[in-house]
């Protein structure tokens, strides 16, 4: 299969007004997509959501008029957690689902990303035929004057996400007594990822609730945690949260102000749903950039962890297939089928929560499920078209992985939503992986 020249391993991404973000490839993505996914005789509908990013106001009315062109109807919910798209398409019956969102990139990025009428991302497959009509300019589709579709605003959407999110919580739990640090990161779920909390029976302390267009991701969130550690020691609070711009991951923080990644976090869920007995598939999916250090704890309990490419979406396809209901990225990408068809930063705070609820302990204990191998990640900027390619560079590669053995890892890639070639080492020998590690990103940089 050819490779996607526009779709990465999230989406279509890239600076805002620049090519491919432009509102000229909206409107194409919108009758392409639309055009894929027109089937039988009924009224067509797609959900069409977005974060806070101030380029939102362009690309949403260019995706609008691309499906309303081929003759689909529009449902505009406005800014909403990448989750909530998923569940409104299954819940709403309709045929398509789209998020404008770059995710944890600051605000001159943006995104384009597709769930089908399942609740699922597309496939490889299935985007690259979307990409095809694009780039054939093959719009066969396009509706007649009197099968133009209708675009109109669901108001209770957030309501309708809010009560989804909180009847995965066990009926027989409450957050009461809980004091709760939710960083919103200034994105998408800044409404209501609080109310879903307080609705819940926690004490909220809500943080970047303040959204103005260009503050989403900046110095808060995910990936961005000073500010949620300092909150929470400052406020005694049992835990804090921290989301990203499109709130489908999360960071935790314990009370004393450490993080736990989404590794520590699987290793909590899968730990707790293997002693109820509610692990299916025999462990978890994870993908190559998760700790040794997990997969060492989960062979101790009789679990396996199979890895997938990079992207919470090669996750859900992993778990779909053979037959995993917990699954995610240590970014904080959590899965969880029996709630969810995609990552969900919000759902899985609740699992946690729901097992600080049972467990009665302090989360500075929960979070400590293993104890990571060290691990070392380094980006490095290139230019050039294929620097993995180089021999110089595949050898040094070869030579860290020969030398590391079954004692550690190598893990070299190409991101698939910025130019970076992203390097990641593991090993017992800290040392020996910085060292490691440094040669495989010279070899990188002279190749570029």
């Amino acid at each position: 299969m050819a490779s996607n020249k526009l779709f990465g391993t999230d989406g279509i991404r890239g600076t805002a007004n620049a090519h491919p973000m432009t509102a000229e490839l909206a409107l194409k993505v919108g009758m392409a997509a639309g055009q894929q996914f027109l089937r039988g005789n009924h009224r067509h509908r797609v959900v069409i959501a977005k974060d806070t990013r101030l380029s939102g106001y362009m690309i949403e009315p260019a995706l609008t008029a691309g499906f309303v062109a081929v003759g689909m109807d529009v449902v505009l919910v406005g800014p909403m957690p990448t989750p909530a798209v998923a569940m409104l398409v299954k819940s709403l019956r309709a045929d398509l689902g789209v998020m404008i969102s770059a995710s944890h990139n600051p605000y001159q990025d943006n995104g384009i990303k597709l769930f089908g009428p399942d609740g699922y991302k597309l496939s490889d497959e299935v985007e690259l035929a979307i990409e095809t009509l694009i780039a054939e300019n093959r719009y066969e589709a396009l509706a007649t004057p009197d099968k133009l579709g209708r675009a109109k605003r669901l108001d209770d959407a957030p309501g309708r996400y809010i009560e989804f999110a909180k009847n995965t919580f066990p009926k027989n739990l409450t957050l009461e007594g809980l004091k709760v640090v939710v960083d919103c990161a200034h994105g998408a779920a800044y409404h209501v990822a609080p109310l879903i909390l307080r609705e819940l029976g926690a004490d909220v302390v809500a943080i970047s609730t303040s959204p103005n267009g260009f503050n989403i991701n900046e110095l808060c969130g995910s990936t961005s945690p000073k500010q949620l550690q300092a909150r929470v020691v400052a406020e005694s609070a049992h835990m804090g949260i921290a989301l990203d711009g499109d709130a489908d991951r999360l960071i935790v923080c314990d009370e004393t102000g450490h993080i736990a990644d989404g590794d520590q976090l699987m290793a909590m869920i899968a730990t707790h749903c293997h002693a109820e007995g509610s692990l299916k598939g025999g462990g978890i999916v994870a993908t190559h950039m998760s700790n040794l250090g997990l997969e060492r704890y989960l062979a101790t309990l009789g679990l396996c962890m199979a890895r997938t490419n990079v992207g919470d979406r090669y996750v859900v396809e992993h778990m779909r297939k053979h037959g995993f209901n917990v699954g995610g990225e240590q970014s904080g990408h959590i899965i969880m089928s029996d709630h969810t068809t995609t990552g969900d930063g919000i759902i899985a705070a609740l699992q946690v929560l729901a097992y600080l609820c049972e467990t009665g302990k302090p989360m500075s204990q929960c979070a400590k499920v293993f104890t990571p191998v060290p691990q070392l990640l380094r980006n490095v900027t290139f230019t050039g078209n294929a620097p993995l390619e180089q021999p110089a560079v595949k050898d040094i590669i070869a030579q860290a992985s020969d030398k590391l053995g079954d004692k550690g890892r190598v893990f070299v890639r190409k991101s698939g939503t910025e130019k970076l070639i992203r390097v990641m080492l593991e090993g017992e020998d800290a040392k020996q992986i910085e060292q490691l590690a440094q040669g495989i990103c010279d070899a990188i940089t002279k190749a570029a």
